[in-house]
């Protein structure tokens, strides 16, 4: 799978991903970018947006773009909060379908 990291997200987090073809906005030359033309530019190379930007599903259609984008809700970029949400951002890049957007950890349903 083909990943790109957000600029908002750690760099270290491209060492939880052996295996994945794993990219940073900063790699790309894409920093500057806004998300519309970062997105845009992301979607013919890259599978999966990953980031911590709570708001971009909401600033952006996201269907229209053609990536999936898998936001990781943790309390601050620190390396120690994606080691322990590692398993799960695994599980859920197995089901990535671009145009999908999906938050991790996931919310549980009630228990009825």
């Amino acid at each position: 799978m083909r990943i790109l990291l957000d600029e908002c997200v750690d760099p270290r987090v491209k060492r939880l991903f052996p295996g994945h073809e794993i990219k940073t906005v900063h790699e790309m030359g894409w920093d500057r970018l806004a998300d519309g033309p970062l997105l845009a530019s992301a979607h013919t190379i890259f599978d999966v947006l990953l980031t911590i930007d709570r708001g971009l599903e909401f600033q952006q259609n996201l269907k229209k773009v053609g990536l999936c984008v898998v936001v990781v809700l943790i309390p601050k970029n620190q390396f120690i909060y994606y080691e322990l949400l590692a398993d799960e951002i695994h599980a859920v890049l197995a089901t990535a379908r671009r145009g999908s957007v999906i938050h991790v950890p996931r919310k549980q349903p009630p228990n009825r």
